[in-house]
């Protein structure tokens, strides 16, 4: 009995009630009066195509509009009024008003050393525009001061964070989409509880619908009781709103100003294979020394402020600058990406690199739910002799994103794009390198949702020592996998291969 009383006063039960009877509301409304009042049927065909309109009209990606027309013109007088309730690609102008200080604050506490610009120039043209344009797009400068380690795993993560955070002089600052309690969660908490004990400034952002399953409501008002901050972004209201498209996607580590983590890894215990969900789990990260941290820094702080409406001298946390000269090679560039432009920086930042490659591209997703653009640039690329490797889930965590990813196969195959099958599990980490000179690490997918409607951040290399570890650890990882061939897709049933197709027409919508 109790355990049905927990069920249906569960969180998520609730919410998913409220909306249905929501929409089966709305629904009614407009098939009641359908029927009584022609008048009401002009109105929302008229509304219907003025949305496709406005639609066909606005700078979304052409698949985005292919996936809201299609459901439009098939409900005429559901479709328009629905896609004004949850079709928005990008935040509201209000919103966007009152986000704009997060570009406000990284514009005032971030500025580029031109000396660094004008080496990385001599190097490289290339990869001075590279720099350049990322820097122009996020205002996040290029450096040649900082170490990165690029972690392999979410253990080797873990391990490396655990041990920043117990030598903690000053602040702790965490940014994740997920946070689920278990043991990793749990051996952090006692880190940061200690630590806030001891006067050391901690704080907390989790994404409010990343957490929905994670944590019981009200996490942040206990976690605040522990002495540790805590903000929620975008919590979520059971209410039919164009606000849930846009989430903190962000995984940030930063401590006392000095190193930083990003990557995949969120915190739950299937992100260290402490708990089995789907095979072995497969992730990495992404460890950085020295000024480039304050990048990082200022993207939380940033945020931060915004979640609390306070403002803040970003200034008391920056370190005083670092002595590791000895231990930098390269160019390392931490960026940010946010749905308050028409600036798709991640996207251009991956197709810059296909683009640009001249030997190989070795990439790792979850989720290959591409759109034309970056199809045609991956498919040209093979085509003009680069070795194109991608590395999918061998076990996938949603079988309709599994689907779609698979519906991509056969044209890249046909194209000479090698796809490999992490066969022990499922890969969520999110890697590109490219002919040994560069690579990105960080959170960005490549799907709809990452490259366009979330908060994303990643690191841009050149030349570093971590380029070669991303490589490394990928080709072992091709090792470990299948490489699937056009006999494999077609030996897949055909039902499953035509639920592919539809689904990938409507993917910009999942």
């Amino acid at each position: 009995m109790q355990s049905i009383k927990n069920l249906l006063f569960n969180r998520v039960v609730l919410v998913a009630l409220s909306i249905l009877i929501q929409l089966t509301t709305i629904i009614i409304i407009i098939w009641r009066f359908s029927n009584y009042f022609v008048l009401f049927d002009v109105i929302f065909t008229i509304v219907s195509i003025l949305a496709v309109l406005y639609i066909l009209n606005s700078r979304s990606d052409p698949a985005y509009k292919i996936a809201w027309i299609i459901p439009i013109m098939i409900f005429p007088i559901f479709g328009g009024l629905f896609y004004l309730m949850v079709g928005g690609t990008g935040l509201s102008s209000r919103m966007k008003k009152r986000m704009s200080q997060i570009t406000d604050k990284m514009k005032e506490c971030l500025s580029q050393n031109q000396e660094t610009l004008d080496f990385l120039q001599q190097d490289s043209n290339v990869a001075y525009n590279q720099g350049k344009y990322i820097e122009k797009y996020t205002l996040c400068p290029v450096y040649d001061n900082s170490s990165t380690e690029f972690l392999p795993s979410g253990e080797e993560f873990f391990k490396e964070l655990i041990k920043e955070l117990k030598a903690a002089k000053k602040y702790i600052f965490l940014e994740f989409f997920i946070i689920e309690e278990g043991v990793m969660w749990n051996t952090i908490l006692d880190v940061l509880k200690d630590k806030a004990k001891n006067g050391i400034d901690v704080r907390v952002i989790y994404d409010d619908v990343g957490c929905m399953f994670k944590l019981p409501v009200g996490y942040n008002r206990k976690m605040e009781q522990a002495g540790i901050k805590c903000c929620v972004f975008n919590p979520f209201i059971p209410v039919l709103s164009l606000r849930l498209n846009n989430r903190d996607h962000r995984k940030i580590a930063v401590i006392d100003g000095n190193t930083a983590f990003t990557g995949g890894v969120n915190i739950g215990d299937e992100y260290i294979n402490e708990r089995e969900r789907f095979g072995h789990w497969r992730d990495c990260a992404i460890k950085i020394k020295g000024t480039a941290v304050w990048s990082l820094t200022v993207m939380f702080l940033s945020m931060w402020t915004f979640l609390r409406k306070t403002k803040e001298d970003y200034s008391k946390f920056m370190p005083a600058s670092p002595d590791n000269k000895s231990e930098c090679y390269g160019y390392v560039q931490p960026f940010d990406d946010s749905p308050l432009d028409d600036e798709h920086v991640s996207e251009a930042v991956y197709l810059n690199l296909i683009n640009q490659a001249e030997k190989y591209i070795y990439i790792e997703t979850p989720y290959l739910i591409a759109d034309n653009k970056m199809m045609v640039a991956l498919s040209l690329a093979a085509k003009r002799g680069v070795d194109v490797r991608i590395l999918t889930p061998g076990i996938p965590d949603k079988d309709y994103a599994f689907a779609v990813t698979q519906s991509s196969y056969e044209e890249l195959l046909e194209s000479g794009v090698s796809i490999y099958q992490y066969t022990p599990g499922f890969n969520h980490g999110k890697t590109f390198v490219v002919d040994d000179d560069y690579a990105v690490v960080g959170t960005i997918n490549l799907d709809y949702r990452s490259l366009y409607l979330h908060f994303e951040c990643g690191v841009w290399m050149y030349k570093t020592k971590s380029v070669g570890q991303v490589k490394s650890s990928t080709l072992k990882a091709f090792e470990a996998s299948e490489k699937i061939t056009l006999e494999h897709i077609r030996n897949i049933s055909k039902l499953r291969r035509i639920l592919g197709r539809v689904l990938r027409i409507f993917a910009p919508l999942m």
